[in-house]
């Protein structure tokens, strides 16, 4: 495949349940390679979005290409677009080798014999870290490892694209970081796609390149995770950001935000009240790893003299510091 090929494509998908929109006309490119986030409140109908991308839910209208041909969601597709689940889906009656075997031996088109199919199934646990773990049952493991499981036996059909509907919201934060560092290793050593359902912000921000926001049944952003953080357009991207963060009080008091790119190394905040000989207020500080870079952004109250406001630009200005004046109901 070629770099920044088409993989998935979703055009104009539709989807409702007894006469209530959940999916409103789709519109959604995944190039291979990308780690994208499809990022919504619970209710938003982004995992109703994932099963009618693996073919578990029947779409009104709408079309999915994979490769620019027309989705037939035949037994080819899916095993080429695999999926992992929040709850694991493990049989526990059988062992971690097992189950990871059982994606390839319910495979009608397999033509591992039992040997090779043993010996992929080992590769691909020591692969996800539980090479140690070949002989446990489910009911030992952890729910990071049942997690490593699952994604191990999503792997057995050599899928091009993998979908993650909610698979860390289960687990504790520091699992989930584990978890979610081994889906971007996987993306970079097999050049795995992925697809990311999530309501968390932090999920996004930590692994994907790119982000759909989903709000009552229509993408309402999407584009980078580098563009969309820092400049959040719409209230429910502003409310997945800025949330807990902002306290409401005077709707219409007036703020700075700096934004940063990673390129600025110096004390900010110090400099300011050193330089300009002005106080600043600090409402919001935040700054986030995305794709190796880190990105950030700090939210101040104005200056109360129109002095310092002026005098405060102007060493913005001069020191190549991207800003915008907001105020509280524009970030909240």
């Amino acid at each position: 495949m070629e770099a920044n090929e088409l993989i998935i494509s979703i055009k104009d998908l539709s989807k409702s349940f007894d006469g209530i929109t959940v999916l409103s006309h789709i519109n959604l490119d995944v190039y291979k390679g990308d780690i994208y986030g499809v990022l919504g409140l619970s209710g938003a109908g982004k995992s109703t979005l994932v099963r009618c991308l693996n073919g578990l839910e029947k779409f009104d209208s709408g079309e999915i290409y994979f490769h620019n041909e027309l989705v037939k969601f035949d037994r080819s597709y899916r095993r080429k677009v695999s999926m992992i689940f929040q709850s694991f889906n493990l049989l526990e009656q059988k062992n971690v080798l097992k189950n990871v075997e059982l994606a390839d031996k319910i495979n009608p088109d397999s033509k591992l014999s039992k040997e090779e199919r043993r010996q992929k199934a080992t590769d691909l646990l020591r692969l996800v870290g539980l090479e140690d773990k070949l002989n446990a049952y489910p009911s030992q493991l952890s729910g990071g490892q049942k997690q490593r499981v699952a994604i191990a036996r999503s792997l057995m059909t050599d899928p091009e694209v993998l979908l993650s509907d909610e698979a860390t919201s289960a687990l504790d934060p520091d699992t989930t970081k584990s978890i979610l560092e081994l889906l971007r290793d996987l993306n970079k050593k097999l050049g795995l796609t992925v697809i990311i359902i999530s309501h968390q912000m932090e999920v996004i921000e930590s692994i994907c390149n790119k982000v759909a926001i989903i709000d009552h049944s229509e993408i309402v952003e999407n584009g980078s995770v580098y563009d969309i953080f820092l400049s959040p357009k719409t209230k429910i991207a502003k409310k997945l950001i800025y949330s807990k963060h902002l306290v409401t009080r005077l709707d219409e008091e007036k703020m700075i935000k700096l934004i940063f790119n990673g390129e600025v190394n110096k004390p900010l905040i110090s400099n300011i009240v050193q330089d300009c000989n002005i106080l600043v207020s600090i409402e919001y500080a935040d700054t986030r790893t995305i794709e190796g870079k880190v990105y950030g952004q700090i939210v101040f109250n104005l200056p109360y003299y129109d002095s310092d406001i002026e005098k405060l630009k102007r060493y913005l200005e001069l020191n190549n510091i991207n800003y915008e004046e907001v105020s509280r109901s524009e970030l909240e």
